[in-house]
């Protein structure tokens, strides 16, 4: 499972979203506004990509990494 933090209901990540369709790839997209703790993690540098707990990008997409999703385990 990947999450995709962002801001409001905007996600400025279409090519991450672009790259993992029509693959097997659940991605939440969450509000870091919705939550305190959020904010103070992730709000100061969102949209961030994160897989499986790890951080794979922030700011920007970085192709090899979202690639890590799509690689069998």
């Amino acid at each position: 499972m990947a999450e995709m933090f962002t801001r409001g209901a905007h996600c400025n990540w279409c090519s991450c979203r672009s790259m993992l369709s029509g693959h097997e790839v659940d991605l939440d997209i969450v509000d870091v506004d919705t939550q305190e703790a959020l904010r103070q993690r992730y709000g100061h540098k969102v949209p961030v990509l994160v897989a499986d707990e790890e951080e794979l990008c922030h700011f920007r997409l970085i192709p090899e990494r979202v690639r890590r999703l799509l690689e069998p385990d």
